[in-house]
Formats: structure tokens, sequence, C-alpha cells
């Protein structure tokens, strides 16, 4: 494993809103809780930080709000994809402007491109911009999805240096690491399955529950990574509800609202994402007391 930087825990960051606007104190006040809880990086503009709903201006000023307040302390991967090639160069070359040390570039949504598309959005960004990439796979959302075989092949240019796996199939997980070679990058997407992405040889995740609970997230996967399952499995037991209970509605709004209710930021999100519903906050709550963040 050439690149220890990106590994362990790295948070997808929600971007805290006030009136309307993105809550720039709030937004460097839940980074310094996540370095001080001990996560390995960090990752704004991602999914959780409702990149759909952004402008390019505030899209920009979030990664940078993030690498400035970062310090250097911990990697930040910038969340930097777009169904347009072009616009996502666009990103990634921001990105690598202000200090970030890699981009996170999802498969094109919408578009549905081919696995030689895939393979040419890929390859434009390598050709363009001298910046790690790593691969978003989810095809939950984007209705596409990258074969082991093309990522194999994007794994042999310079600057594609990994993924984020957000299929939820656990077996794939061996068979890339089989295809893609020992230096490529493998981080879940995938809370719940967090547990066993590790024991297929993934490298940690990028993770939305380490929004609500860093400390115990980054305690996760410190034990993974130092091969101590047993523990490992009993966080796993104390945080599984928390994984799942942030999705019991449309995220980030269950997410936002467990930080309204630990008094860090509001829960406003952006339509089209409404507040989390009474039945996603009980379920928060409920999921909160389990694994000891709330009495």
């Amino acid at each position: 494993m050439s690149d220890p930087l990106f590994r362990g825990v790295l948070p997808a960051l929600v971007t805290p809103f006030r009136d309307g606007a993105v809550d720039e104190d709030a937004f460097v006040a839940l980074v310094e809780r996540q370095i001080a809880g001990g996560v390995h990086g960090l990752v704004p503009v991602g999914t959780t930080g409702e990149t759909a709903t952004l402008s390019h201006e505030e899209h920009r000023r979030v990664v940078e709000l993030c690498v400035q307040t970062a310090k250097g302390r911990v990697p930040v991967v910038a969340g930097a994809g777009s169904n347009s090639t072009a616009e996502a160069i666009e990103l990634v070359q921001h990105a690598k402007q202000i200090g970030a040390d890699a981009a996170l570039v999802v498969t094109p949504y919408y578009n549905r491109p081919s696995q030689e598309g895939l393979y040419a959005h890929y390859k434009a960004i390598n050709d363009a911009v001298q910046l790690p990439v790593l691969v978003y796979n989810v095809p939950a959302r984007t209705s596409v999805d990258i074969s082991n075989a093309t990522l194999a092949r994007l794994a042999k240019l310079p600057n594609i240096i990994g993924i984020k796996d957000a299929t939820g199939d656990l077996p794939r997980a061996s068979l890339q690491r089989l295809e893609c070679g020992e230096d490529w990058v493998m981080l879940s997407g995938n809370d719940d399955g967090g547990l066993g992405y590790m024991a297929h040889g993934g490298h940690g995740a990028i993770s939305v529950t380490c929004n609500v609970a860093p400390e115990l997230c980054a305690q996760f996967y410190n034990d993974c990574m130092a091969g101590d399952y047993a523990a490992a499995l009993q966080l796993q037991d104390r945080l599984i509800r928390l994984h799942k209970a942030l999705f019991a509605d449309a995220s980030p709004s269950p997410t936002k609202f467990a930080l309204a209710h630990l008094g860090l930021c509001r829960e406003d999100a952006r339509l089209p994402i409404t507040p989390a519903s009474e039945a996603a906050r009980a379920e928060v709550l409920a999921a909160l007391r389990e694994a000891g963040i709330v009495n």
C-alpha cells in the first residue's frame, strides 16, 4: 500500500445553512470537532454536503473553508464531481489550486454513459489535473455502475488512485482489490457495511455517521486497521442503529436533525430535501441513546 494518506475514517461533511446561506461559522466548528475527534481526513461537498443544491460559488467556498480550517492537520478530499466532464475538470482544478489533497469524483449521473464513456471521463480528468482522484461509485443515486474491469484500467493511470464504493457489494471489494492492485485505495461509502468492507481488504470509509459520532467512528476504524475485529465488532453493535437511522429519511436531513439536537448547527436543508419526519426523528433519538451519545 503506497499511499497511506487516504485511510481510516473521513466524514462526508454536512454543509450547515442559516437563513438560506452557508453557515460558515458552524461549518468551521464542525470541522474542528471532527479533527478533535481523531478522524483521518475530511470530505467537503459530497452527497451529504448537499453539493447538488450548492451554487458553484458556494461549492468552491466550502472547499476553501475546509482546507483553511484543516491547515494540513488531516488530508482534505474535495467533492468535485459532475455529469459534465468539463465541469468536473474545473472543480478538480479548483480543488488543486486551493490546496486540497485529493478530489472525490462521482460517476456521471443522468447521462448514463457506457463503460468506455466512464473510462474516458476519468481519463480526461487524469490528463487535465495533477491531483489524486477517488472514483465515487454510487449506482443507487447515479443510475450508472462502474465495473471492476473499468476500474482496473483506470488504476493504471497516475492520478486515479482509488474508490469510494457505495455499492454495498462486499465480495466485489475482494475482486476489485485483486484486479486493481495493492496500491488501489479502497474506501467504503456505506457506514453499516464498514466492518465487512475492512475485512475484505478495504482501507477505510467516507462516513455519514462520523458527522454525529467522530470519536466512535475514528476508534472503530483504528480498531479495524489494527486488526482488532473483536473491539471493532463491539463498536459496530453500538453504532449500527445510528448508521441505519441517519437514512430513515432523505439524507442528510436525519443527520442534520442529530447535529441540531446536539447543538452543533441548524437542521436546515435545501429543497428538495425537507426536514426529517417525526418517525425519522424518533429513530435518530433512540439510536443516539443506544450509542451513548445522549442520555
